[in-house]
C-alpha cells in the first residue's frame, strides 16, 4: 500500500525494515521539523492518471554529531491520514532524496533548510474518496546498514525508524472538469440560448471522472472584446452532474460554466464557448 521512500534511499535494507514500522531495533535520534510548507499552502488537486508534484519545504534541526547521508539514514516529510501516526490509513512520502542546506549550526546542532518534491501517482496513493480530505504532515527518520558474509551464507540488517506527528495538515481533493455548449449557433438577438454541460470530478477507485451531483456552478458571459468574465444566474448540477439552463442572447460572447470547489473537490472552469449573435 505504501511506496515507501527510505526503502529506495538506504540501500534496500529499510524496504526491509518498512515491513515492521513503526517499531525499531535502536532508538531515534532527537530531531526537530518546523516551519513545513505543502505545494505552497494550495490544496493538492488530483485527477485519475496524471502525476501531481507537490513541493515541500521544511526546517530540519538535528544534533551536531549527525551526519545524514541519504545512504545508510534519510529524515523527510510524509503525509498521512487517519487520528493518529499509529493508526495511520494511508501515507505518502518522496521517492527522492530531500535537498538540504545547512542554514545555521551551534554546539550541538545543525539547522538544515530542506526542499523536497511528493509526486503523487493517483493509482499507487489514492484509493477511494475517502482520500480526498485533510491529510497530516508528520516528519521521518530512517536508519539502515547490513552486513552480507558469503562464505558463511549469513545476513544481518539493523535499522532504526521514528516519525514525529502535528506539523500541519494539507488538503487532497479530487479535480473536477467542466464542459460547456451553448446552442443555437448564429443566433438572433433576443432568441433563446440553451446553455449545456456537465461538472465531473475524479473517481480514483474507477480511475474515472463520474457525475457530480447537486453542486452550485454559475454561468459566465464576456462579450466579444471584453478582458473578463462575468456572472449570469447559479447553476446546480443535475443527475450526472448535468448543467442546462436558457438565456437570451444579446451580444457576441463566450459562455462558461465556472465551479468554485468544495472541500473535498478541486475548482474548475470550462473552455467558452463563442456565440455570433446576428
Amino acid at each position: 500500500m505504501r511506496k515507501f521512500a527510505i526503502g529506495a534511499a538506504v540501500s534496500g535494507v529499510l524496504a526491509l525494515s518498512a515491513l515492521a514500522v513503526p517499531s525499531a531495533s535502536a532508538a531515534t535520534p532527537d530531531l526537530t521539523f518546523s516551519n513545513v510548507v505543502v505545494n505552497n499552502g494550495k490544496a493538492i488537486v488530483v485527477g485519475t492518471t496524471s502525476t501531481v508534484k507537490a513541493p515541500i519545504t521544511y526546517t530540519l534541526t538535528h544534533p551536531a554529531d549527525l551526519v545524514i547521508d541519504n545512504k545508510t539514514n534519510i529524515a523527510g516529510i510524509a503525509l498521512y491520514r487517519g487520528s493518529s501516526l499509529s493508526k495511520m490509513q494511508n501515507e505518502m512520502e518522496s521517492d527522492d532524496i530531500p535537498s538540504c542546506t545547512t542554514a545555521s549550526t551551534t554546539a550541538t546542532t545543525v539547522t538544515n533548510s530542506c526542499t523536497e518534491v511528493i509526486a503523487i501517482e493517483p493509482q499507487d496513493y489514492l484509493y477511494s474518496a475517502s482520500d480526498a480530505r485533510t491529510w497530516k504532515v508528520a516528519g521521518f527518520y530512517g536508519r539502515g546498514t547490513s552486513t552480507t558474509d558469503d562464505s558463511g551464507d549469513h545476513l544481518s540488517f539493523e535499522y532504526g525508524y521514528g516519525m514525529w506527528g502535528g506539523l500541519g495538515t494539507t488538503q487532497v481533493k479530487r479535480a473536477a472538469k467542466l464542459t460547456t455548449d451553448a446552442t443555437p449557433g448564429p443566433v438572433k438577438k433576443g432568441q433563446t440560448l440553451t446553455v449545456k454541460g456537465a461538472l465531473t470530478r475524479a473517481d480514483w477507485e474507477t480511475t474515472k471522472y463520474s457525475g457530480y451531483t447537486g453542486q452550485p456552478v454559475v454561468l459566465q458571459f464576456k462579450a466579444k472584446n471584453a478582458t473578463a468574465y462575468k456572472t449570469v444566474k447559479p447553476v446546480t448540477s443535475a443527475a450526472k452532474g448535468a448543467l442546462t439552463t436558457t438565456v437570451k442572447a444579446s451580444a457576441d460572447g463566450s459562455f462558461r460554466y465556472r465551479f468554485a470547489g468544495t472541500a473535498t473537490t478541486g475548482a474548475a472552469t470550462a473552455t467558452g464557448d463563442y456565440v455570433d449573435v446576428r
